[in-house]
């Protein structure tokens, strides 16, 4: 039996991927263990969405091949996907796979080891006097990287995958697309995922259906441009089309959407997720800036009006949703004034969480070759005040429900303050606490909410 570590970057679609890889190679009989221990294989689930996430993937590979010089070293997805074309790709990775190839991670590994270790034993096998000699062959061989990359940009085809299992029990994602066709000026992904690629939707709620009955009662519908869903089918579907045929499914209790695009909360679609009992009122609605000007050197297609427009809607029909939200800071041309017009948009639409990010030039796209790029530290400042914003908004949000009676889906035993307190979260993504000895994990609970137990986490009595 071969040990196999995982380790993954990035987002919840990368996520959901490299666990139905890693649910693979158990069941090809494989021994999962941590990824700070030797193993015979490492896997490495890539992200290249910023440059730094490329700098976080190169050393996860570089570590990987120093805790174990003679291991198999698996870089999969977007870092090996967009660097497709450089000499060499990485001198420590043995098997580069790109995406829509993940699927085959498993089979690619094994002819892999059948050609360079043959059909027997264990790749530390062998005596220590050897261990010099295959580590040199393995630098002289290491620009041979063998590459499973396809060309994303045309591809037409979902890549099929299937998770039979979650690590939570209670919460699952449930990946429903892949691919973007936004092409946002400072963004790289649709270079690495490439085209709108719709799942169908007997594939997804067939996997639905296995996860509920194992005890999953919330699903989290995630992939890179979920609004798009369906747009690719000759027949076309949609996202609230979808929706309407997973509610159906028994044991489905809540259904919660990733980021969704702005332009997709019309009156229509918001009214029609208000009628759904199982909609959470969770909703991220990425923004990036709330200055028209800079959205538009961002390639974003609405403007700071129109996006409030569907905030107000979702407000409309559902009883104090839950909104979140990206920022980007310091994205190049902005100016004191154009950030004070996403600023005073932020304090006037007012969030639940939003996640500021300090913009970071991406090699490959058109935002980093615009002029005026907005020195480190104005970006530093300019993110010290918003995020001093978003902690004034977040904690306000909370408090709100103080006294109120909320259903609460209990994951998880903490101890806080030397206490036992069983941790979950409201509908509306809130996580709550409740002080008790019992296992409630996998429970929806409704009570009272007394207070906070800290600045993030609600008290339930």
């Amino acid at each position: 039996m071969k040990n196999v570590a995982f380790h993954n970057l990035g987002c919840k679609v990368n996520s959901y991927e490299l666990d139905v890889v890693q649910q693979n190679f158990v069941k090809r009989g494989y021994k999962i263990v941590p990824f700070d221990q030797m193993a015979d294989i490492y896997v490495i689930n890539t992200c290249t969405v910023t440059n730094i996430a490329d700098r976080k993937s190169r050393q996860m590979i570089h570590r990987a091949r120093k805790q174990n010089p003679l291991a198999i070293v698996v870089a999969l997805g977007c870092y090996v996907q967009t660097g497709k074309e450089k000499d060499g790709l990485d001198a420590d990775i043995d098997i580069a796979i790109g995406n829509n190839r993940k699927k085959d991670t498993v089979k690619i590994v094994e002819e892999y080891l059948q050609k360079h270790h043959g059909a027997g034993g264990m790749i530390r096998d062998g005596h220590e006097a050897g261990r010099a000699q295959e580590t040199l062959r393995r630098a002289k061989a290491a620009c041979k990287t063998e590459r499973n990359i396809l060309d994303i940009a045309h591809t037409c085809e979902y890549e099929e995958m299937t998770l039979e299992q979650t690590v939570e029990h209670t919460r699952a994602y449930i990946k429903i697309q892949d691919g973007c066709n936004q092409f946002c000026s400072y963004c790289i992904i649709p270079f690495a995922r490439g085209r709108v690629r719709s799942r169908s939707g007997e594939d997804i709620c067939k996997e639905i259906e296995g996860l509920a009955k194992k005890g999953c009662c919330e699903f989290v519908l995630t992939g890179i441009h979920i609004s798009s869903y369906g747009m690719d089918f000759k027949e076309k579907t949609s996202l609230l089309d979808l929706i309407l045929q997973i509610r159906k499914i028994e044991g489905v209790k809540r259904i919660r959407l990733g980021s969704l695009e702005p332009r997709i909360v019309t009156e229509e679609f918001a009214k029609a997720l208000g009628g759904i009992e199982e909609i959470c009122p969770h909703f991220h609605l990425s923004l990036q800036s709330g200055c028209d000007e800079t959205l538009k050197r961002m390639n974003r297609h609405y403007t700071a009006a129109e996006y409030k427009d569907g905030v107000d809607r979702l407000r409309k029909y559902f009883d104090a949703p839950a909104i979140t939200t990206d920022v980007i800071v310091g994205f190049p041309g902005e100016t004191d004034e154009e950030f004070a017009k996403t600023e005073a948009f932020l304090r006037e639409t007012g969030f639940f969480e939003m996640h500021i990010f300090p913009y970071s030039a991406r090699e490959g796209t058109v935002a980093a070759k615009m002029k005026g790029q907005v020195p480190g530290e104005i970006k530093k400042s300019r993110s010290r005040r918003l995020l001093e914003l978003e902690k004034e908004q977040s904690v306000q949000y909370r408090r709100q429900f103080v006294g109120c009676e909320e259903t609460v889906l209990f994951e998880e035993t903490k101890v806080i303050g030397g206490q036992p307190y069983q941790v979950g979260h409201t509908a509306r993504y809130v996580k709550a606490a409740k002080k008790t000895d019992d296992d409630l994990a996998g429970r929806m609970v409704q009570g009272r909410i007394t207070g906070m137990l800290n600045e993030e986490v609600l008290l339930m009595e």
